[in-house]
């Protein structure tokens, strides 16, 4: 699964790449530094995954992983393709969420495109070249089904009434995900035609190192702007971030951390943001070799689970075997939680729950 962060240029979109990702992809003070989308692979962080290492002591720990994907700044025009902007938008149409970068940070040195800094007005440059892109897309979709929907078709007659109440958001500068259109509708009409505004958004608000442990003024602003939006916010010091990942040691970060007010890296809470922004969840797998996070969609079935380690063992899959997190840490060890009767035996409809402990039985 891929998240995609987007943004204005020059404001910490790379920056906070290189945080994420350890990569180092290029970082300056001018617009359109980054022309190639760079892709990062970043750990999910997650205690669970470090308690279960030091119950188990297995050779080896594999956390979950999330893609991130760092996507060249857009500017007002890039609907029409100005500032390279066709290409920007169909990367951001590749990945499945957005990651959104505002700049919440006031600094005479570091160039703003539009010269002062307000991030609601940014966020809403972005937005309408994203609404115009789904717009054109709509239009397209809507000329096709309109001539079906004449001749009595009364599918197309119902997919039209869909497509034209998306118009009308769109043109009043309502993003796909924020207009209200029913379940079945959406699943069928909207979610084939991949809009960019129906992406889930994370906004993520880049503050200077005062703003980094409760946000500032800039943060309340974006906070009310999004309020209609079902979307989420947070706030992190950017520039901070990169001065914490040049530390050699643990102890060291934590030190800077605790000098700041901060109990961990924003870094790890905008991973998890991205987790649960993609609807995303972990089950793990534990034994001497190793302990390992496994990531599947929230609701995934035991079978769909298992598939997720090898498509033999969803193909052939007879049970699985259960522990619950909470569980595992309460009794120490498997073969105290199967003495404690802690451990469940489940079939094919078992819908797995984060945190789940689990073992596979399957026969091919």
């Amino acid at each position: 699964m891929k998240a995609g962060i987007v943004g204005l240029p020059n404001v910490g979109k790379s920056t906070l790449f290189n945080c994420l990702s350890n990569a180092k992809a290029q970082s300056a003070n001018f617009p359109f530094c980054t022309i190639e989308p760079n892709i990062g692979v970043v750990n999910v962080p997650d205690t669970r995954l470090e308690k279960l290492e030091s119950l188990v002591n297995p050779e080896k720990v594999i956390p979950a992983t999330v893609e991130i994907v760092d996507i060249a700044g857009l500017v007002k025009g890039a609907s029409k393709g100005e500032g390279l902007g066709n290409q920007f938008l169909g990367n951001i149409r590749e990945t499945d969420a957005i990651l959104h970068v505002l700049r919440c940070f006031d600094n005479d040195n570091v160039v703003h495109v539009d010269n002062s800094v307000d991030p609601v007005r940014d966020k809403e440059t972005i937005d309408i070249e994203l609404q115009l892109k789904d717009l054109e897309t709509v239009e397209k979709k809507l000329e096709k089904v309109k001539r079906a929907a004449r001749t009595g078709n009364k599918e197309a007659q119902k997919e039209e009434a869909v497509l034209q109440q998306l118009k009308e958001g769109l043109e009043q500068g309502i993003s796909v995900r924020a207009i209200s259109v029913g379940e079945d509708e959406r699943l069928t009409y909207v979610k084939p035609l991949q809009f960019i505004t129906d992406k889930p958004v994370l906004y993520v608000c880049n503050v200077d190192e005062e703003g980094a442990a409760s946000g500032n003024a800039y943060v309340d602003r974006v906070k009310e702007a999004v309020a209609g939006e079902n979307a989420e916010v947070i706030f992190l010091a950017v520039g901070m971030e990169a001065d914490i990942t040049e530390l050699e040691t643990f102890e060291e970060r934590q030190l800077f951390l605790e000098d700041m007010g901060l109990t961990e890296p924003g870094s790890a809470k905008l991973i998890r943001g991205a987790y649960k922004l993609l609807n995303l969840e972990t089950y793990f797998t534990a034994g001497e070799k190793e302990v390992r996070a496994w990531t599947i969609p929230v609701g995934a079935t035991a079978p769909q689970a298992a598939g997720v380690i090898h498509t033999d063992f969803e193909k052939g899959f007879i049970r699985a075997e259960v522990i619950a997190y909470t569980d595992y840490v309460q009794f120490g060890s498997e073969s105290k939680v199967k003495e404690a009767g802690k451990m469940r035996v489940e079939g094919k409809d078992y819908t797995v729950q984060d945190g789940d402990v689990m073992h596979f039985r399957f026969n091919v």
